[in-house]
């Protein structure tokens, strides 16, 4: 059985998907509610990650072994790192690392995890192309661009890290959950996909920005997940 695990971090992120969904169950695991049931047609998991690296990875590996899901797509809001994204763009995953991963100080590379295989989180080409294809059917007037996301448990305001992350990682936005959600997936084998609202551009006024534009975002974020599972293929 194929079954679309959706995350978002926030309430605002899910709340018109869970509105949306037909006959679902909640439950209950490690503090985290999940909603059971049909969405277009298909059997999903929706959930609310909570905010950091932690909880997404806690909430992802419960879905995959508690829920089964085969397919994890996680939407939310970000904050713009390269410098020719605006406020509405939209940014799909290519691969995401942990900008805070730093032990450079043993000779590690920038976001480089010690002693493991992968520190680069590839996602899932077919679920790029699918995401990439949903954004540009709903949003108007607004870049979609596929690209590394970056990942660390701190709100970005500062335009000297923005500056260094973008030049350091070559990253597209920076958020707090995505290459957490990627590491448990590829732990898994289990395709993946992150897709991202610009809410700000990671400066000075993130702190506004941010929480003005998260409702539009997550309208958009709905948007673009409905139109995905129209679409999608067993």
């Amino acid at each position: 059985m194929s079954r679309i695990g959706i995350i978002g971090a926030m309430d605002e992120e899910i709340q018109h998907i869970l509105d949306s969904m037909k006959d679902y169950d909640e439950k209950k695991k490690a503090g985290i509610t999940f909603y059971v049931g049909t969405f277009n047609e298909y059997d999903v998991v929706l959930c609310k990650s909570g905010v950091g690296k932690v909880n997404a990875s806690v909430c992802t590996q419960i879905l995959i072994d508690e829920f089964a899901a085969s397919n994890i797509v996680f939407t939310g809001v970000a904050g713009a790192v390269n410098p020719d994204l605006k406020i509405g763009d939209i940014v799909v995953s290519t691969d995401c690392v942990q900008h805070d991963m730093d032990v450079r100080a043993l000779g590690f590379n920038l976001g480089e995890i010690p002693y493991t295989e992968v520190s680069v989180f590839k996602a899932d080409e077919r679920l790029v192309d699918l995401a990439i294809t949903a954004s540009k059917e709903i949003v108007e007037d607004k870049k979609i661009v596929s690209g590394r996301i970056l990942s660390g448990d701190q709100f970005i305001a500062d335009r000297e890290k923005v500056k260094f992350l973008y030049e350091e990682l070559n990253g597209y936005c920076t958020e707090m959950e995505g290459a957490a959600v990627g590491q448990v997936c590829i732990m898994n084998n289990i395709p993946f996909v992150i897709i991202r609202s610009m809410s700000d551009q990671a400066d000075g006024s993130a702190d506004v920005n941010f929480l003005e534009f998260t409702k539009l975002a997550s309208k958009n974020s709905f948007e673009i997940v409905n139109e995905m599972v129209k679409n999608w293929k067993v």
